[in-house]
């Protein structure tokens, strides 16, 4: 009874306190003196010359090393805004000011589409800056990541801030010198693959990271939970990939419901009895499932997930001879990004492409992982309320709304619903063409390449023409997105997450007369090809219109036989018949369609939160052995684990070798060891999560399998290195020169590489809820018909 009422207690505190977190709009009353005070330093600050402002900075930098007081945040802003508006002509909102300060207090703030969320991230920056710290701007690609750091430059620098950045092209010396800067910006990728690049450095003076300290995120939502399950990976060279061509031909031939069947997610794709023996036989007469043949099982399985699940457009596209991803989640090239290698090697050869490297996996890091390096972390995005739960949850966050610094009069229309996707194609072409007509900028956001490219042919054939911005001509989406709102533009878009280029009425070329010609008009239509899984992704579509108190408009169309519906509520039916056009007029529609949505929102956060459940104890694995490997790399730990095992050997060596000799002989053994063992610790968690579904059907609890697993053998993990560093300094020739590694047996990888894994190995137990849920409403369905 006790822990009842424990139990019920601990929920009713959470509940309470997750009632307090919410987030809500910030109250402006408690920053109106602030403000006004800004505004009165503001004035004198304005009299002096850039040379004084910078002064100003170097002394508030001084007297800030222990943070801001009232008077110290204040002053930031007044030379804040002053440096904003002489090195940009941008005089910063009070809105701006108001979000800059949330950032300093370590909120999550939102703010919407085109308020100004770059440059208050800038003064917050700057902010963190002036009080000594190290910030790292985390933006979502390369592009924002350069644009941004240039484009904010000339504020830093009248602050008296150095600022840099980090892109793919950046050598290990650019790196060094943009991370020694106050501020650095870079792709949350690009910053993660330097730190597992510095997780393999034999030298300290090879490394390019300080002690990660601040992190501002540029729109959050998408880095913090659209990508936190998405490891990055460092790798190192093995051999080339492993394709099979032979069972790619076979597999081509293999036809749906015959030879191998789908599940209703279209996730997991299996043989049937027919397709095992047609496989068997054109693979020379083989048993697959004798177990003398698994290597042929796995690379059937392989090109069965890449000829069944993956689909070229949608998935992935092909270019310059070589497979892209495309992120679900923004609709453009995931730059870097493979699945693991043979499901990579499997698509390839299902395209007849040349197979590219394989490899070992070295190190991995999560985003989630990443981001819980920084002692302070804050971010910015035009949609976070929707993620509050999840951001307080994972990475202990607060989010803080801030007010518009106009009211946004957009009209959001109601969700227009058609019984197949085929009507509400029609339909939208026609209302597109009627909008054209009138010279209204349009701009369609569509679920995938393949949708993007039909529309934008079916324009074309109604006499429409269109400007078509999707994964396949990425580099130039910044000048496209900049334009969508000139007269007469019609835009046909992939998803608009974490575009990040304003949309200006008029064009971004355009005077206030075209801009008023299209406020005239209503400004910017957004239209929407149906809903995305997350409401967040429909909210910054609609964001794109409307910005700065401008007029616009947005709506979406949507069928009950969208992948959307028909994958989370398959059983959705319409509430009355549809009209003429396919159109379903009544509310049972739209909610079924809404009810869908929350279905996909609901299995997402789950995947999350039993993702991290699993990774969790691999980071503090993770920690266990870096904290170790840095001791290692940084002090004589290893002569001297060497010298206490092998004392007459040491001593012996110590005769004909210079000590800082042995010792880095010491480091370099010990090093190789640490990072082989812990690549083969990774090998055996992979091994482990790969069995993890058949422990889940054999009703063991997968979470605690592997944990049992993954701590026993992580159990001596530390012992066994210096075991091995050992064996290798008794085998090995040391001279007066050091040590031949090469001779010595430690190879290290010819070459690596880092990319993304796009995979998600450990969702099994939210899909299995989602079956069991629909299981359940297909017994209900059937009850009801029988009845």
């Amino acid at each position: 009874m006790a822990g009842d009422v424990a139990a019920f207690l601990t929920r009713f505190k959470s509940g309470f306190q997750r009632l307090l977190e919410r987030p809500s709009t910030v109250d402006l009353k408690k920053y109106q003196e602030v403000l006004t005070s800004i505004e009165w330093r503001e004035e004198r600050v304005a009299k002096l010359t850039d040379e004084e402002l910078t002064e100003a900075a170097a002394e508030l930098r001084a007297k800030s090393t222990k943070g801001f007081d009232a008077h110290g945040s204040v002053e930031l802003c007044a030379l804040g805004r002053e440096a904003a508006r002489r090195a940009l002509d941008q005089r910063p909102y009070d809105m701006q000011l108001v979000g800059a300060l949330e950032l300093l207090l370590g909120r999550v703030v939102e703010m919407g589409t085109g308020e100004g969320k770059t440059l208050a991230g800038a003064l917050a920056a700057a902010g963190y800056a002036l009080q000594g710290r190290s910030v790292h701007v985390m933006s979502v690609n390369d592009y924002l990541a350069r644009r941004d750091a240039e484009w904010m430059r000339p504020v830093y620098e009248l602050l008296g801030v150095s600022v840099g950045w980090v892109d793919q092209e950046s050598s290990p010396e650019d790196r060094r010198a943009a991370y020694a800067r106050d501020v650095t910006y870079g792709a949350v990728s690009e910053i993660g693959f330097d730190v597992l690049r510095d997780r393999l450095g034999t030298d300290p003076d090879e490394l390019v990271q300080p002690a990660p300290d601040v992190a501002l995120i540029d729109e959050a939502d998408s880095v913090l939970v659209d990508e936190a399950r998405v490891p990055l990976v460092m790798a190192g060279s093995t051999d080339e990939g492993h394709g099979d061509p032979e069972v790619a031909q076979v597999v081509r031939t293999l036809r749906p419901g015959q030879h191998y069947e789908r599940d209703e997610d279209n996730r997991n794709a299996w043989l049937t009895s027919r397709g095992a023996k047609l496989v068997e036989k054109a693979l020379g007469d083989i048993d697959l499932y004798s177990g003398d043949h698994s290597d042929r099982l796995a690379a059937v399985n392989a090109a069965l997930h890449a000829q069944a699940l993956l689909q070229r457009d949608v998935d992935y596209i092909v270019r310059d001879g070589k497979v892209h991803l495309i992120n679900t989640s923004r609709g453009r090239i995931a730059l870097l990004q493979r699945w693991p290698d043979g499901l990579q090697a499997a698509v390839e050869a299902k395209e007849r492409l040349a197979p590219t490297e394989s490899g070992e996996v070295l190190d991995s890091i999560s985003v989630q992982g990443l981001v819980g390096r920084y002692q302070r972390v804050c971010g910015m995005t035009g949609t976070a309320q929707a993620v509050a739960e999840q951001l307080r949850e994972f990475y202990e966050l607060k989010v803080s709304v801030i007010p518009p610094n106009k009211p946004c009069v957009r009209e959001d229309e109601a969700d227009r619903i058609y019984d197949t996707v085929e009507a509400k194609e029609a339909a939208l072409v026609k209302e597109i063409v009627a909008q054209h007509e009138t010279g209204r900028p349009i701009l369609v956001g569509t679920m995938d390449v393949a949708e993007s490219e039909r529309i934008a042919e079916k324009l074309t054939a109604a006499g429409v023409e269109s400007v078509v911005l999707n994964a396949k001509n990425d580099a130039e989406e910044a000048a496209i997105v900049a334009e969508a709102g000139a007269l007469d533009a019609v835009t046909v878009s992939t998803q608009m997450a974490g575009r990040g280029t304003d949309i200006r009425l008029g064009g971004a070329e355009g005077d206030e007369t075209d801009h008023d010609k299209v406020a005239e008009l209503g400004g910017l239509y957004v239209m929407g090809c149906g809903h995305y899984p997350s409401s967040r992704l429909d909210n910054q579509l609609r964001g794109r219109s409307g910005r700065q108190g401008d007029p616009g408009g947005s709506v979406v169309f949507a069928s009950l036989t969208d992948d959307l519906t028909t994958q989370y509520a398959p059983d959705a039916t319409a509430g009355a018949e549809p009209d003429d056009d396919g159109r379903y007029q009544d509310v049972t529609s739209r909610r079924y369609v809404e009810h869908a949505q929350k279905v996909a929102e609901g299995v997402n956060l789950d995947i999350h939160r039993n993702t991290w459940r699993y990774t969790r104890l691999i980071e503090h694995q993770r920690a266990i052995v870096l904290a170790y490997r840095d001791d290692v790399l940084r002090t004589d730990l290893a002569a001297k684990q060497l010298a206490e095992r092998l004392p007459e050997l040491w001593e012996k060596l110590g005769k004909d070798v210079d000590e800082d000799v042995l010792e880095r002989v010491a480091r370099q053994v010990v090093l190789f060891h640490i990072d082989t063992r812990w690549a083969q610790h990774l090998a055996f968690l992979s091994d482990v999560r790969e069995t993890i579904h058949l422990r889940a059907l054999a009703r063991e609890t997968p979470i605690d399998e592997f944990h049992r697993a993954a701590i026993a053998e992580f159990r001596g993990l530390l012992k066994g290195i210096t075991d091995l560093a050992v064996e290798t300094v008794e085998e090995a020739e040391i001279t007066a020169a050091g040590i031949d590694l090469e001779t010595a047996g430690l190879r290290r990888p010819t070459s690596t590489w880092t990319y993304l894994v796009h995979d998600n190995p450990f969702d099994s137990d939210a899909e299995q809820a989602l079956q069991r849920v629909r299981a359940s409403l297909r017994k209900v369905k059937a009850a009801k018909a029988s009845s």
